[in-house]
């Protein structure tokens, strides 16, 4: 690994094609990039009380997210300092007062201390004391709590810009989408949909922000749902359809359509697709929702929620959230061809139920293996990664309106600067000094 050149494989307008099929650098990926920043954990509304957890992985690391005796989190190795045995293998649970280990029986308080284990006379004189398993669980690193979105950051990431810094702009988008609930309170609602993805997840996260794609790909989704609306909707306007049956519409919608959406390119690879409109503007109106709103937040906060239908907030490598409907895209690398990719929704507490039912529903609609979106994009996604070991072009083109004059930060829908932003993070996060 030592041998690769980074800055080699990355040109401003294409990258090489090893960046997807090489499996010495997705490992320095997981060491150096991932490891280094900050990912999301999970949602603080998942562990109400102390001593409630669930269970991840990070970069490949194993983890724990407990809740604490003071309300705050603590994120942890899911490793036993004694053997290395994981302390569960359980997605979620409630531990009580301490953790335990199946094995021997270690345990831990809920910040990962040693509390005790078997036979402590048997460790008298041993010199235990002194040694890493008697500082008990290892902590990931550093953690940040913002609007209930828990994330973590590496002891190897240590020296890199602190999480407020690192956010940004996209503190904002935590914000308003918080505040879609009149008391300003998300919860995970509906379980997380999880799918293993035969490709690199660098093709995920770049199909993303590719507004190109749904044009061609999708084509199969526009023409099922209007077929099938101009048998049963009988002349009636698309706005009178089910709820499905709207969130599929759009995606018929064509390159003018996506090329205006807009885009905005931000610092670290995060970005926002749809700053002027998305294809889930058509079917977020409720009624009296926006004055359930206003009278909580006040007129002008309200009408800044209600305005945020971005198609995709990105917030690098990690996660994706749409602000309407309320869900999230967490991905999480396996291999150098597959990657976890996790779809969330939320409740925002006190809003109406319609609000929950369109988020659940377009996660059925779009992120479900079995749907005709998820359908479309899983193939491509394989197609793709099987098609970049082929002879002949090394390169990969990310060369869409990189002419276009312009600020470089305000772009069009359809422009791969929201890529070549990715892409500039990714070498910043491969150097072997960080930062």
């Amino acid at each position: 690994m030592n041998g690769i050149d980074i800055n080699a494989l990355v040109q401003p307008n294409q990258v090489h094609r090893s960046l997807y099929t090489d499996p010495h650098i997705f490992a320095l990926e997981m060491q150096r990039l991932w490891a280094r920043s900050w990912l999301f954990v999970g949602h603080d509304s998942q562990v109400p009380q102390a001593g409630d957890f669930i269970t991840t992985t990070l970069a490949g690391q194993p983890l724990l997210m407990v809740k604490q005796t003071d309300g705050g989190v603590a994120v942890l190795h899911n490793r036993c300092a004694h053997k290395g045995a994981q302390l569960t293998l359980q997605p979620a649970g409630h531990a009580g007062r301490t953790l335990q280990c199946p094995y021997h029986g270690w345990r831990y308080a809920l910040d990962g201390r040693l509390q005790g284990q078997p036979l402590q006379a048997g460790y008298i004189g041993s010199g235990f004391e002194q040694c890493p398993a008697a500082q008990g669980l290892t902590p990931y690193g550093e953690v940040a709590v913002h609007g209930g979105f828990v994330f973590a950051r590496s002891a190897a990431g240590a020296g890199g810009p602190p999480f407020t810094e690192w956010a940004g702009d996209l503190l904002e988008a935590l914000n308003l989408l918080a505040d879609r609930s009149p008391q300003g309170r998300l919860q995970v609602a509906g379980g997380v949909l999880r799918t293993v993805v035969p490709a690199n997840w660098k093709i995920y996260l770049e199909n993303i922000n590719d507004a190109v794609h749904p044009v061609t790909t999708h084509q199969s989704v526009s023409d099922a749902a209007t077929a099938v609306w101009a048998r049963q909707g009988q002349g009636e306007p698309a706005a009178t359809a089910p709820l499905a049956m709207r969130q599929m519409l759009p995606f018929g919608s064509g390159y003018r359509f996506f090329q205006a959406m807009g885009g905005r390119v931000l610092p670290h690879g995060h970005s926002v697709l749809g700053t002027q409109h998305s294809i889930h503007n058509e079917y977020v109106s409720v009624p009296g929702y926006s004055e359930q709103l206003a009278y909580a937040h006040g007129p002008q906060r309200a009408q800044a929620v209600l305005a945020f239908v971005p198609q995709n907030v990105v917030f690098y490598p990690s996660i994706a959230i749409k602000g309407a409907p309320q869900v999230m895209r967490v991905i999480r690398p396996l291999a150098v061809d597959r990657t976890l990719v996790e779809a969330w929704a939320f409740d925002a507490v006190g809003a109406p139920a319609q609000l929950l039912e369109s988020a659940l529903t377009y996660n059925r609609v779009a992120f479900s293996p079995a749907s005709i979106v998820a359908h479309d994009d899983l193939h491509l996604f394989a197609c793709v990664q099987h098609g970049l070991v082929a002879q002949g072009n090394e390169w990969v083109s990310l060369h869409r309106e990189a002419g276009v004059p312009g600020d470089g930060r305000e772009v069009s829908g359809t422009d791969e600067a929201l890529l070549r932003n990715q892409y500039a993070a990714w070498v910043v996060g491969m150097r072997s000094g960080g930062g």
